[in-house]
């Protein structure tokens, strides 16, 4: 099992993804920095699409987004 025994390979071949059965000793602290990262973004683009998210047609019922839109949370705070 594992696809055979390990062949001769080009030294002088350079990858982004670390060569030919690459195992980095560091590979758990890469992929929590790369995970915080892809989360730090997915915040960012959260809250401005949140923030400029605007319905020209006031839903009919209550959806997911109006938890969150600036616009529903604004009016919200003008009816009380």
């Amino acid at each position: 099992m594992g696809g055979g025994a390990r062949y001769p390979y080009p030294k002088h071949v350079w990858t982004p993804s670390g060569g030919w059965w690459s195992r980095p000793s560091n590979w758990k602290s890469n992929t929590a920095i790369t995970f915080m990262g892809i989360l730090a973004v997915a915040y960012g683009v959260w809250t401005v699409s949140a923030e400029r998210e605007v319905r020209h047609i006031k839903p009919d019922r209550p959806i997911p987004s109006m938890m969150w839109a600036k616009q529903f949370r604004d009016q919200e705070a003008k009816e009380t």
